[in-house]
Formats: structure tokens, sequence, C-alpha cells
């Protein structure tokens, strides 16, 4: 994982090249009044997916996460947040809505405990995931369950201190894949293998691997949190450069 990540704070919207990726990081956590504005800029149905969450703390980093997604997309496209429209994918992947034509920039979202990333590019798909490393989800049936035979067969090599980092990078790199496919879990997480020691660059093994670039980083805000991000965008022409959202 990348552990020396420089994360920028601009003070104006970076340009953004076709052969960049743009990966953004924020808080979800916010006082009542940044939550009613960002609450204001969003869709109808935005809202009401808000209100399906039973506790207050998942649905305020659900609104706090899509008002900041609107307001990074906005400064890109020079326009309101609130007038974004998303069309999404069969399989549920958001995209900007352009009348059917390309649209003008593609993004990905992810969040998790507070933590949020969200990923921009150009003229490429994008799929990126964070997740708090944490050994009690790090079981043994999940691994099981989603991990190829031989992605199982590696996490069991690597030193139990280290195995629980392991679990993530691997869970983390899947779920940025098929999510920069828009297919979901439509692509069995065990139909295909990623590197996952901590020691060795991020690998994406498919039958479409030439089509994509994985890259992994610490997105981490607090260091009492620890976190794994992973980003797949197409080609494999493209830098990722690092920002720090701020209100």
């Amino acid at each position: 994982m990348r552990a020396g990540v420089q994360w920028v704070t601009p003070v104006e919207t970076p340009k953004l090249l076709d052969d960049e990726v743009h990966i953004w990081r924020a808080s979800l956590e916010m006082d009542s009044a940044a939550l009613r504005r960002f609450e204001s800029l969003l869709a109808a149905d935005e809202r009401i997916r808000a209100e399906r969450f039973m506790f207050d703390r998942d649905r305020n980093r659900f609104i706090a996460a899509r008002g900041i997604l609107r307001g990074a997309l906005s400064r890109y496209l020079a326009c309101s947040p609130q007038i974004i429209g998303f069309v999404y994918g069969p399989r549920g992947k958001p995209a900007i809505a352009s009348g059917g034509e390309q649209p003008p920039i593609h993004f990905n979202l992810s969040h998790a405990h507070g933590l949020a990333l969200i990923g921009i590019t150009r003229k490429r798909e994008i799929g990126i995931d964070v997740e708090l490393i944490r050994s009690d989800f790090a079981s043994q049936e999940i691994t099981k369950r989603y991990f190829s035979p031989k992605e199982i067969d590696r996490l069991n090599e690597i030193p139990g201190e280290r195995r629980t980092e392991a679990f993530f990078l691997c869970w983390t790199r899947k779920e940025a894949y098929i999510k920069a496919k828009g297919d979901g879990l439509h692509i069995p997480l065990d139909s295909f293998d990623v590197s996952l020691s901590p020691d060795e660059p991020a690998q994406l093994f498919c039958a479409d691997q030439s089509r994509w670039k994985i890259e992994t980083f610490v997105p981490s805000i607090v260091p009492e949190h620890r976190y794994a991000g992973a980003v797949v965008a197409e080609g494999k022409d493209w830098a990722a450069r690092y920002f720090e959202w701020k209100q």
C-alpha cells in the first residue's frame, strides 16, 4: 500500500487531464448546519434513500457523502451542485446524466466508517473502494465465501499480525474492480484474483486485465483509524493525484 501519498488541498479545482485520475478524500463527520446545507443539494430520490436509514449516524453520513460528491463534481462541471442529474446502469452504477451522450467526466464514490473517497476521470471508467481495517470483519467465513482459492492460499501464508491488512487489501482491490466494471456482485468475487501481500504491488489477474490499472493507497485521516483504499481505472497510461476536501 502506498503510505507516502501526499494529499493536497487546492485553492481552486485542479485541471483534470485525460491521463489523470483525481482522488478526493473527505471526512463525513460534520455539524448540523453543514448537514442541512448538503441535504438541500440532494435530489428527491437521494432524500428518500437517506430516510430509509434506521440510524441517524448512517443517514447523516449518506447525506454528507452525496453532498460532497455533488460539490466536487460541480467544480469540474462548472455548475451548481443541485442541478447535477444522475443516471444508473443496469447494475446500479451511477453516472452523470448527459442526454445520451458520453458524460464529460466519470466518477465513483465509496465511503466507510466516516471517511469518503471520490475518484474522478475523463474518458475512462473508474471504481474506488475504502474500508476500515478491523480484525472482527476479516473472518475465515468471509474469506472462504468471497476469495478465490489462490487468494486464500496466499492469505494463509502471511503472518497473523499482517493477515488482517492483507485481507482488506484483497477486499478493496476486488471491490474497486467490480465497481469499475459496473456489474456489482453479478461478477463473483472468487472468479478473479488480485495480489494481497502488503509487500507486493497491487495487481489484477482476470480475463480483461489488460484493460485496467489498479493502485492501492493509505487514505487514513486520523492515526487511530487505519483504512485501505484501492482504485481501478481503464487504461495503463494514467497517474493518480490525491486531494483533500475542505468545507
